[in-house]
């Protein structure tokens, strides 16, 4: 499919966060900001806990509608899953932080640690990434590279604060 991403098309839309996909240098990256500034702000108003177990279940949904035409399942433009990602990572900074400083701290190691899990994918993440061809492939991959990043983002909390 040659017009993927196609922004009219709302499931390209969705997963590429509005297109933040599109940017041709390191849009994983881009879309891992975006997600944690989102995340950041709706913290404030709403419960992140179960609105991450939404996204994560909408954004199987989503890949999977969004990639079905596809050659390769995972293309790089979309960035949900970083979304959901970065959420995930993200989520210990309400139960472990109290200052703004560890709020600060271990939301900064979280994203480091979440980017360079996803990037260099080691095991298990590979195993989702290359085992899993679909929608919850491309959203599992992501969400255990989160999972990896929480400790070394708290190991790094405890030691700067």
């Amino acid at each position: 499919m040659n017009s993927f991403p196609n922004l009219k098309n709302p499931f390209h839309f969705f997963a590429t966060l509005g297109g933040i996909g599109k940017i041709p240098f390191a849009p994983g990256t881009f879309g891992s900001i975006f997600s944690w500034i989102v995340f950041v702000f709706l913290s404030h108003f709403i419960n992140m806990f179960l609105f991450t177990i939404f996204l994560f279940l909408f954004s199987i949904w989503i890949c999977e509608e969004a990639s079905k035409y596809l050659e390769k399942r995972d293309h790089k433009a979309i960035v949900i899953d970083e979304m959901v990602g970065m959420w995930i990572a993200l989520l210990p900074v309400l139960v472990l932080a109290s200052t703004q400083f560890e709020r600060t701290t271990y939301a900064i190691a979280a994203l480091i640690f979440f980017r360079i899990f996803d990037i260099l994918k080691p095991f298990p993440v590979s195993y989702f990434d290359k085992r899993y061809k679909n929608g919850f492939g491309i959203v599992a991959d992501d969400a255990i590279a989160a999972l990896m990043a929480i400790l070394p983002a708290y190991i790094t909390l405890i030691l700067l604060s």
